[in-house]
């Protein structure tokens, strides 16, 4: 990815922009948190629909806080929008129309319509719209990249596992967790979807806590998928292989290997084979999410495309349905999130 804007604009004089939260709970707070350490982006507000969970967090941050997101309008130019998913599709709608720059949290929206609706308004508006899929700046991602090896990828294997917790019960685990890996294989693989099977199975929620897809892909590519909020374990591990060798991504620890085919070979049984090598990649470690509000930044600034956009956002959004359309029972409904109630 670009270098991120480092707060200059050619002739040195500082650019600052003007940032706010709407939406304060666990994560947006801190997306707060992290405008507040870049020196050139300066957060004037936190909005939150309960006016004494904005009072807390504007207190804790020392920045002006509201309850009504139409009220900060005339002072930013940027906003991340962290409210539940289902109100994503009208606050983003409002802040584009009012001329702001959105970086807009994961899932983008509760349907399809709704993202196509927000990609033409961007388009339209001449406005950023950036999609909250972190893991496309986590530094072992940035490193595979980095690393020219990656080259011919047919087959993927990912694995997102965690223990129970009380965030994000609003959405299935399709849309909690596993969009992140099905945005990085639709990155990796850059070719569209022609077949999805899936199984997922309720354990303590009322929605889908464990799920498993298996993807096939156009260029003949295929990647299976797994996800639970329900572990006794804390996985997040990826494996990309290609005919050469095969990359290891390990999403907690920040490490980055491939094994692949040594120059040396060597008699097994009479049979020549090669040798295999691991070999450990360097990883540059940073905050992921702060990379992340960095690159909206910078796309704000200098007016170019975002990491992750509109259009990746829906691309993600769009293989999500497919998997939990062939989850759930043909011919009963399945809301993609939690209703206000």
């Amino acid at each position: 990815m670009d270098r991120p804007f480092d707060g200059h604009d050619e002739t040195g004089e500082g650019m600052p922009l003007r940032a706010a939260v709407i939406g304060v709970g666990y994560l947006g707070r801190i997306h707060a948190l992290k405008y507040q350490q870049i020196p050139w982006v300066k957060l004037v507000a936190v909005v939150d629909a309960s006016p004494q969970h904005a009072r807390r967090v504007g207190e804790e941050l020392s920045v002006p806080y509201y309850s009504d997101y139409t009220e900060i309008f005339s002072q930013v130019d940027l906003v991340t929008i962290a409210t539940p998913t289902w109100s994503h599709f009208g606050v983003a709608d409002a802040c584009l129309r009012a001329g702001l720059h959105v970086l807009l949290e994961k899932p983008m929206t509760t349907t399809l319509e709704e993202a196509d609706a927000l990609i033409d308004l961007a388009e339209r508006m001449g406005r950023v719209l950036q999609v909250g899929q972190l893991k496309r700046f986590h530094p072992t991602v940035e490193a595979l990249m980095h690393s020219g090896l990656l080259h011919t990828p047919r087959f993927i294997e990912a694995s997102r596992l965690a223990p129970f917790k009380t965030r994000s019960l609003d959405l299935d685990v399709m849309l909690d967790l596993m969009i992140h890996d099905v945005d990085l294989i639709l990155y990796f693989f850059q070719s569209e979807v022609v077949d999805v099977d899936a199984v997922g199975l309720s354990v303590v929620t009322d929605q889908v806590d464990v799920a498993t897809a298996r993807l096939r892909f156009q260029n003949g590519c295929v990647a299976n998928v797994t996800a639970s909020r329900v572990s006794p374990e804390v996985k997040r591990r990826m494996q990309i292989f290609q005919p050469d060798g095969f990359f290891t991504l390990d999403f907690i620890q920040k490490n980055l290997s491939m094994v692949r085919r040594g120059a040396e070979r060597v008699s097994v049984s009479g049979t020549e084979v090669s040798v295999i090598e691991e070999v450990s990649l360097p990883v540059r470690d940073y905050d992921t999410l702060e990379a992340e509000i960095r690159a909206f930044c910078t796309a704000v600034h200098r007016g170019i495309p975002p990491v992750v956009s509109g259009r990746d956002g829906r691309r993600a959004l769009q293989v999500v349905t497919r998997i939990r359309q062939a989850i759930y029972r043909p011919g009963t409904a399945a809301p993609l999130v939690s209703s206000r109630a």
